[in-house]
């Protein structure tokens, strides 16, 4: 069904957002002097640790889409892609809050509490409306093209919306990432593994260091 592709390319164009939030979690190095305070490096792992694989739930998921959009799949076929997709999606940004959650307030962090706060709100916030296009996509009638293609497009443009989200969620780390924190993020092999497998218009980002 080639005339539902260019809308689920839509969909791959604005999910873009998803990878540059997963770099802004990576950190660089202020280059300081003295290092992070060794309570703040351990902090810093156990949020780092959950990084590396729901980075690459949320690249699969991207991925998949990709793909799909690429070939004539039939209705069915992009729906159950893009389901999976958004369940993913959700699943892996629900687990990078709970892991920041579980970690708490980064220690001797003005205001480290309201920081961790924001970014547990944002990225809680993206989990659920990824959760939302998943039933959106999933109540799609896939006999009837006209419908079906209707209803994707509706998809993609709240996919589009979903860039404030990201932004908003990519802000929210960055503030998080002040000062020593930043450079305790930076020790850490799991978030810097991310960092190095990050496309090229993430790692372009100024999240990206």
């Amino acid at each position: 069904m080639e005339g539902t592709n260019p809308v689920n390319k839509k969909l791959t164009a604005a999910l873009s957002g998803g990878a540059v939030l997963m770099v802004a979690l990576t950190g660089c190095s202020s280059g300081g002097d003295k290092g992070p305070d060794p309570k703040l490096v351990a902090w810093a792992k156990s949020v780092c640790d959950a990084v590396p694989a729901q980075d690459a739930k949320i690249k699969a998921a991207n991925a998949a889409i990709s793909t799909t959009a690429a070939d004539t799949a039939k209705p069915e076929t992009l729906q159950k892609t893009d389901s999976q997709a958004f369940q993913d999606m959700a699943d892996g940004y629900k687990a990078i809050a709970t892991a920041v959650k579980s970690a708490g307030a980064p220690p001797g962090v003005q205001d480290g509490a309201q920081r961790l706060q924001d970014v547990v709100k944002s990225f809680d916030g993206l989990s659920a409306s990824y959760a939302d296009l998943k039933k959106q996509v999933d109540a799609l009638d896939t006999k009837d093209q006209a419908k079906f293609a209707s209803g994707l497009h509706d998809i993609a443009v709240k996919m589009t919306d979903l860039e404030k989200q990201h932004q908003s969620g990519t802000a929210a780390l960055e503030k998080l990432q002040q000062g020593d924190v930043k450079n305790a993020i930076a020790q850490q092999a799991s978030c810097k593994k991310v960092a190095a497998t990050a496309s090229p218009a993430s790692s372009a980002s100024p999240s990206a260091g």
